[in-house]
């Protein structure tokens, strides 16, 4: 739901040795049996064959497989020590009432590079407003001192969907936000909402937001699959009932933050079959912090100040999520 304009200016603020031959045995005359000396001679041979052979074959041995001799100064691992002169043990130390380890927040600036996202009527892109208030987000998360804050991009750079993700669950992030200020046909439509995952969507205009968001991946280019709607609802359904209860609490507190600052749609809590929230484990929500269509919306999300509103209320919405459900609050 893109508009063909110039490239805007940024925000304003804003690696086998080789081995000899051998046979194997020695051939005599007659069926005497060896003397001493070629007996001697043949272990002598077969000695140095076999010590030439895993010479050779020892870069292809796993290395623990193979006798090292010890040398002075090369590390050693630690074994509890045994016997005689044996150093006394210790037991390793307890901390008592250590605070909980902080949860990670995954901070999700939409679009980037290739993909501009919406484009307002002034040539502001979508994805240098989505930047621009996660980073705001992530300072003021940060500055409380109870997160820990990842962004999936810092900087004006395409990522696919999944590796969104992806990156979620790779850092074991507790709660996903993904921040958007997408575009609708009517001009007129103005205020933020949130999305939930969804294997049908809550309305028709959700539909054509999880429809846009969800083709991001198609400026990826071939070696980007884009998952099919078919294949976007089964990965919908296989979501914990655990996840989806997080992301709704998440979705209700957003909504309740942003009541009293913001301009909301009507019903601003929504879901769809979108992509980027589909981790299992992870309660994930996308907001909409406005519609880049609307001259009102893009003219408000352009200025710092608005920008740091809405992070504000989304940053009281983490407290009261996360103080709710008892987690890692410091």
């Amino acid at each position: 739901m893109t508009q063909d304009r110039k490239v805007p200016p940024c925000l304003p603020d804003s690696e086998v040795p080789e081995t000899r031959a051998f046979r194997q045995g020695v051939v005599t005359s007659g069926d005497a049996p060896l003397s001493g000396d070629a007996a001697s001679g043949l272990i002598r041979g077969l000695t140095r064959r076999r010590v030439a052979l895993i010479a050779g074959l020892a870069p292809f041995l796993p290395s623990v497989g193979l006798a090292r001799p010890k040398t002075h100064g090369s590390p050693t691992l630690h074994h509890p020590a045994t016997g005689a002169g044996a150093g006394p043990l210790h037991a390793p130390a307890v901390l008592r009432n250590a605070p909980p380890p902080r949860p990670l927040v995954m901070l999700d600036p939409g679009h980037g590079g290739k993909d501009p996202g919406a484009i307002g009527y002034s040539g502001t892109y979508e994805k240098h407003v989505a930047e621009a208030a996660a980073t705001e987000l992530e300072r003021q998360l940060m500055a409380s001192g109870r997160y820990r804050v990842a962004m999936t991009r810092t900087s004006d750079r395409f990522i696919p969907l999944e590796g969104r993700v992806e990156m979620a669950q790779a850092h074991r992030a507790e709660l996903f936000i993904s921040m958007h200020a997408d575009a609708l046909h009517d001009a007129s439509v103005r205020g933020a909402s949130v999305y939930t995952l969804s294997s049908a969507a809550s309305d028709s205009q959700t539909a054509l937001i999880a429809q846009s968001e969800n083709s991001a991946d198609l400026f990826g280019g071939p070696h980007v699959h884009a998952t099919s709607p078919e294949v976007q609802q089964i990965l919908a359904s296989l979501v914990s009932e655990e996840t989806r209860r997080g992301s709704a609490h998440i979705a209700s507190s957003v909504v309740a933050s942003f009541q009293s600052r913001l301009t909301l749609l009507s019903h601003p809590q929504r879901h769809a079959a979108f992509v980027v929230l589909k981790a299992a484990d992870i309660p994930s929500v996308l907001v909409e912090m406005g519609f880049m269509s609307n001259r009102h919306d893009e003219e408000s999300l352009r200025q710092a100040g608005h920008r740091a509103m809405v992070a504000g209320a989304m940053r009281d919405a983490v407290d009261r999520y996360f103080a709710s459900a008892r987690v890692g609050m410091g």
